[in-house]
């Protein structure tokens, strides 16, 4: 009898995408469906904490899921297609409120459910042959679905970079229409802490993927961080609470082998547009000194600049230079002249001043103490050097 009974179970076998199996399955399309919004309610709490609006979308990328699948499955032989038409279904903005992660939930769910109704949708026979059909086609649409947010997130990282360059720009022309602080942070930028700007080249313009590397790098180095790639020129604006002025030396591989500028430290986001003034128009005056260091700081490049016509940089010297001397006590700017019009020498600025050598000393001494350049250093004595001409030229503030 047990035989008897399985024979005619194998003759009456239905093959596999028959009509009959076909059939029943489209009938219970409205059934399946019911059973994965069921579910989906209750075992993905992502699901239940959406706004209504995105759950009713969720929803029907479910049915259409069963839709497309019982469309496929008339013709099982040929090879899945059309499973990217469950996700055209829904808005683009959907990849925004659900990850990929919880949409493959969603599609593990809505297998599970055709697989548990399989016993009842197939007719006899059939059982085996729809499960392995739910099974080949949840493949596909796991594959789909990592391609559409693979998609996404490609458009989101092409209009990231085209908004971050608008950024940099806006930044660099001291924009302020006011629209800067929404579009950074639209980038991520926390805007805690301070900010500086820092220039360089490469020897050729990045590729995508060189660029790539050299934002994620970027962005590990501080909390906030904007790349603007400018065919040969690199412009990183960096901020945070951290050392910012160590962080951008620890980013100098990352440029090519000339010179790296970094401008001064801002308060804020607001004052960025001065710190990249004073690192381009270094960049522009840096091979005035060739033995500048790698990087250097644009405001050791304060003479070389007001070579070039850097109106910042003449005010800067003129603040933090000539007008604290011009307004000491005591003959300090007097001494300071004499000291640089002698050669630097202590004794001729002595003959000239008629005092002992060691006056000139202390002087100078004071010198260093109100401008915080030692006119004993060669470089520093360069710097208020022009500091001198500039304030007797009468520079502007």
């Amino acid at each position: 009898m047990p035989q008897a009974v399985t024979s005619s179970s194998a003759a009456g076998a239905t093959p596999p995408g028959s009509p009959a199996n076909l059939q029943r399955v489209r009938d219970g399309s409205g059934l399946l469906t019911a059973a994965a919004l069921r579910r989906l309610d209750e075992d993905l709490p992502w699901y239940r904490a959406l706004p209504a609006d995105d759950r009713s979308w969720v929803g029907l990328v479910a049915q259409s899921g069963i839709t497309a699948f019982v469309t496929w499955y008339a013709d099982p032989s040929a090879t899945p297609h059309g499973v990217g038409e469950i996700f055209a279904a829904a808005p683009p903005d959907l990849t925004r409120s659900i990850s990929l992660q919880h949409t493959l939930q969603l599609v593990r769910i809505v297998v599970e459910v055709v697989e548990t109704h399989s016993d009842q949708l197939a007719v006899p026979g059939g059982e085996r042959d729809l499960r392995e059909a739910v099974l080949r086609y949840s493949r596909e649409v796991a594959f789909s679905a990592a391609e559409v947010y693979a998609r996404a997130a490609e458009v989101r990282g092409a209009w990231d970079a085209r908004l971050e360059a608008l950024v940099v720009d806006a930044i660099q022309r001291d924009d302020q229409d006011g629209s800067l602080r929404s579009r950074v942070s639209a980038l991520g930028w926390s805007g805690r802490g301070s900010v500086l700007v820092m220039v360089g080249t490469t020897p050729e313009p990045l590729d995508e993927v060189r660029a790539a590397e050299l934002r994620r790098i970027t962005r590990r180095a501080v909390a906030d961080a904007l790349v603007g790639i400018q065919g040969d020129r690199i412009v990183l604006v960096l901020g945070g609470e951290s050392d910012l002025q160590a962080a951008a030396t620890s980013l100098l591989p990352r440029f090519g082998p000339g010179p790296v500028i970094i401008g001064p430290t801002m308060q804020s986001l607001d004052d960025a547009s001065r710190s990249a003034a004073a690192a381009l128009a270094g960049l522009r005056a840096v091979t005035a000194w060739p033995q500048a260091p790698r990087p250097v700081l644009a405001d050791d490049l304060l003479p070389e600049r007001v070579l070039i016509g850097d109106a910042d940089a003449r005010r800067v010297l003129t603040v933090q230079a000539y007008e604290p001397l011009a307004a000491a006590t005591g003959p300090v700017l007097e001494t300071l002249s004499a000291y640089l019009g002698s050669g630097r020498s202590l004794e001729a600025a002595a003959r000239d001043l008629y005092v002992h050598p060691n006056t000139v000393r202390y002087r100078l001494r004071k010198v260093a103490e109100l401008t915080g350049w030692d006119p004993l250093d060669a470089r520093e004595s360069f710097v208020l050097q022009v500091a001198l001409a500039v304030g007797r030229l009468g520079s502007i503030r």
